[in-house]
């Protein structure tokens, strides 16, 4: 009988799962609204109805769940510390989900859900040293090494949108100055292109029309859109973003020599031309060494990425 796993992609505004067999191939797939205000239950009672709809008559063995999740995870337990899109704390929502589905059920991070997928099945497939990154509202990633997901001491590594690449830059929602993500990360760009508008109003005329005239509702999509209409202020803040990112990804090629340098997320996805950035960037500033052999690549998965990824997990960590 055919193997297969259930992957669930659990965000603060969707919740995503997908019947998915050992080659990557999604068999079935279904989302929903999540269900933020009904808590821990809501969401587990949310993801039981998925699993059971996708299960229902496909005719194949099912040997677990896996699980992204936007936030801090305890390795094996499956602990929930903190998932600030849903607003939890110290949650055991892996012992609960599988009591509730009645499989053996995974837990991780979001990100390195999506570093799985890539890693087995999209642009990272038969390679066994490399990083993705994935820059979207945030930014964050996963490392693997020899063939294995670095997880780090207390299961946060991948925590890269907390590279310090500007001492003196803007402060993150960490705490912290100058990180990746408040310079290249959506809600970082956006930031700076309302502050550039509040600056000077008259050169961020374009912003303010996309956003409706109100200045707290610029977003980086429409930084991006305005970049493309030729617009010299978002091009500008394009700019700085790209430099962050290379900066970034210069320390990150240096430091783990990857074969592979994968980039995806939303920003990416819409502007594309980043990739080609980060690509010449890093081949003019990291060391020698560590780009001989190293390529850059855009993500292949798209959204599918997380539930791809986390019922890979689930295949790999579950006995068949």
């Amino acid at each position: 009988m055919q193997l297969a796993a259930v992957g669930v992609d659990l965000g603060g505004t969707k919740i995503a799962a997908a019947l998915v067999d050992e080659n990557g191939n999604m068999l079935q797939s279904l989302r929903v609204a999540t269900d933020v205000d009904g808590g821990p239950s809501a969401v587990l009672q949310q993801i039981r109805e998925l699993v059971s709809n996708i299960a229902h008559g496909r005719g194949v063995k099912i040997v677990g769940l896996g699980v992204g999740v936007a936030g801090q995870i305890e390795a094996g337990s499956g602990m929930v510390h903190f998932a600030p899109n849903l607003d939890w704390h110290e949650v055991p929502f892996q012992a609960q989900l599988s009591s509730a589905c009645r499989l053996p059920v995974i837990i991780t991070n979001d990100v390195r859900a999506i570093t799985w997928g890539e890693w087995l099945f999209g642009a990272g497939r038969g390679c066994n040293d490399l990083i993705c990154v994935f820059v979207g509202t945030g930014i964050g990633g996963g490392i693997v090494v020899n063939g294995k997901i670095l997880n780090g001491c207390s299961n946060t590594a991948g925590e890269i949108g907390h590279l310090t690449v500007d001492l003196h830059g803007p402060r993150c929602t960490c705490g912290n100055y100058g990180c990746l993500e408040a310079l290249a990360g959506g809600w970082g760009i956006a930031r700076q292109a309302r502050q550039a508008v509040s600056d000077n109003p008259a050169a961020g005329a374009k912003l303010l029309q996309l956003a409706g005239g109100e200045q707290d509702k610029i977003t980086a999509r429409m930084v991006a859109d305005a970049h493309k209409g030729g617009d010299a202020l978002a091009g500008n803040l394009l700019q700085e973003a790209g430099e962050a990112l290379v900066a970034g990804m210069v320390s990150l090629v240096n430091a783990f020599n990857p074969c592979r340098l994968i980039l995806g997320g939303g920003v990416i996805e819409g502007l594309s031309e980043l990739v080609d950035r980060v690509r010449l960037g890093v081949r003019q500033q990291a060391l020698a060494a560590a780009t001989s052999k190293l390529e850059v690549h855009t993500a292949r998965l798209g959204d599918d990425a997380g539930v791809i990824g986390a019922a890979a997990l689930a295949l790999q960590s579950f006995d068949k």
